[in-house]
């Protein structure tokens, strides 16, 4: 048992315990009784506080833990998340000041209440919003993933459900701060959270590499552990094979991201369109703390760290590379600091993720399907109950579901997430497509995608089933014809299944608008989508 650092942890993991509860009072609105206040943190953050929530949202404790972890067993495949959060901000910046304007002037809380507005089809909205829910559900339990390994490297490494019981303690204050406050709660911690982050990367990428011989030592170390396995593909650069995943993986990365319902929310709670295209223009800095920290995957190679051995499944947790290097190579009360960085990392991510999907639940199942007549009051109490039970379910996903598994869960909620982009970020633009030619396109991408992801076995853990996302060209087949021949380059499966997926939505389009099918109501008009915070178009804050 590492006393210091759990001591030091332990501290700082009270402080933003105090600050989750006080949070229900700061920038306090004139209710809590409201989605508007307890899901959106009363719509009016400021440049700054969205600046901390989204980066704190986006940059999550799984990826401190995995992108390093990756780049440790597998090399430049790994550091395909930095292109992907370069790329992203300039393909979603007008998109997102489009949503934000629609959403005030019509008052909605979740990507499928825009839908739903959009095409008038509760059908369509009730597809977008589980599907924001089933995606999201891996994602939660993944930040407990980063969680557990700092929880592991400290000792508290069990076996069996008493091994998990930390966590447990942990997600039970969460969940109370969360019901509590709602997404002030997050949006507060997420200050203490980012200056730990920032301040522990600063030092390691300072003071890590000194004591290899410098970056170039680093890498030469990295490179002859490359050179001396026979994994196909590992190295410090990329082969003929994978490059073409790399592109696609950062490219549909960056496409799902900000359709994660999570990711919205972030969005949704500003103040205005300036915050946002401030927020565009700033967030890349998180980039760059992101590509150092993936190069300490390479540290931890000159460091000769070795994973922690998990308890509960008998094999090395390789999550846990960067807790070890840091508990090795640092004095132990900063070790502390640096581990609470991570766990602090975990819970603002989950938080806003619960609050989302619960939203979601809220607006899009419960008010549409079960009490139509609800008051905002009944939304915000079920909100809350909603945000629980999510919670709950990711902490179910660790007890019960071998970790490796989870993060393979992940890889499959990105495929599914991404089937969402006609109906979400095209309709924002056009109404061409009709409602039946995106539901057809959806039902051909999600089912086509989980079975391309269900013939990828991982060798390495001994799996036949979903091993990953990295599908070889080969392996795809159109009714028996192999178009790419037996050809061993790879590609990200959600990039296959969202091109499929929008081919039948153009097709089946097409022979609705020749047949004259409705296409729904749209609720919303071309001037919706350019208003600002000035406008008296905007829909009051928590309006009945």
């Amino acid at each position: 048992m590492q006393w210091t650092e759990l001591v030091v942890f332990t501290v700082l993991f009270l402080l933003v315990t105090v600050l989750g509860f006080f949070a229900a009072r700061w920038k306090q609105g004139s209710t809590l009784e409201h989605l508007d206040e307890w899901g959106l943190g009363g719509r009016k953050f400021g440049s700054w506080i969205t600046w901390f929530l989204v980066g704190g949202d986006l940059y999550t404790a799984y990826t401190f833990v995995a992108v390093p972890a990756l780049m440790f067993g597998a090399g430049a495949m790994g550091f395909y998340a930095l292109p992907y959060t370069i790329i992203l901000y300039p393909i979603v910046f007008l998109p997102l000041v489009r949503m934000w304007s629609v959403s005030r002037v019509h008052g909605y809380v979740t990507p499928a209440d825009f839908v739903r507005g959009r095409y008038g089809s509760h059908w369509l909205a009730l597809i977008i919003a589980l599907t924001g829910i089933l995606a999201t559900m891996p994602y939660i339990a993944l930040q407990l993933v980063g969680l557990e390994a700092v929880l592991r490297t400290m000792g508290l490494n069990g076996g069996g459900i008493l091994g998990h019981l930390p966590l447990f303690i942990a997600f039970v204050v969460l969940a109370l701060y969360t019901y509590q406050s709602g997404l002030r709660a997050p949006a507060l911690i997420a200050f203490v959270k980012d200056g730990l982050i920032y301040l522990v990367i600063i030092v390691a990428v300072v003071y890590l590499p000194s004591k290899f011989g410098g970056w170039g030592g680093v890498f030469s170390d990295a490179q002859a552990k490359f050179d001396a396995t026979t994994a196909p593909g590992d190295g410090t650069l990329l082969n003929a094979n994978n490059q073409l995943q790399y592109v696609t993986l950062a490219l549909g990365s960056a496409l799902a991201l900000f359709l994660y319902p999570h990711s919205l929310t972030g969005i949704l709670a500003s103040r205005g369109r300036k915050v946002i295209k401030r927020n565009m223009v700033a967030l890349p800095a998180y980039s760059l703390l992101l590509g150092l920290l993936a190069l300490l995957g390479y540290v931890a190679i000159s460091a000769g760290v070795k994973p922690i051995t998990n308890q509960a499944t008998g094999r090395p947790d390789t999550n846990t590379i960067v807790p070890v290097l840091f508990g090795q190579e640092f004095p132990s009360w900063f070790a502390g600091i640096a581990f609470a960085a991570i766990g602090i990392g975990a819970l603002v991510p989950a938080a806003i993720m619960s609050i989302a999907a619960a939203n979601l639940w809220t607006r899009n199942i419960y008010k549409e399907y079960i009490k139509k007549d609800a008051t905002s009051a009944q939304e915000a109490k079920q909100a809350k109950l909603a945000s629980l039970v999510v919670k709950f379910g990711a902490v179910a996903f660790i007890l019960f579901i071998d970790p490796q598994f989870s993060i393979d869960l992940q890889l499959i909620g990105g495929v599914m997430i991404l089937q969402t982009l006609p109906a979400v970020a095209i309709a924002l633009y056009t109404r061409w497509f009709h409602v039946w030619g995106m539901i057809a396109g959806w039902v051909v991408g999600m089912g086509w995608g989980m079975y391309l992801l269900y013939t990828i076995p991982n060798t390495a853990a001994n799996k036949a089933h979903f091993g990953g996302s990295a599908l070889p060209l080969g392996k795809l087949s159109l009714l028996g014809w192999h178009p790419f021949g037996a050809s061993t380059v790879q590609i990200y499966v959600g990039i296959v299944a969202v091109v499929a997926n929008l081919l039948v939505a153009v097709v089946v389009t097409l022979v609705a608008h020749k047949r004259r099918v409705p296409n729904g109501t749209d609720q919303t008009n071309p001037a919706d989508y350019h208003v600002d915070e000035d406008s008296s178009r905007v829909k009051a804050i928590a309006a009945h």
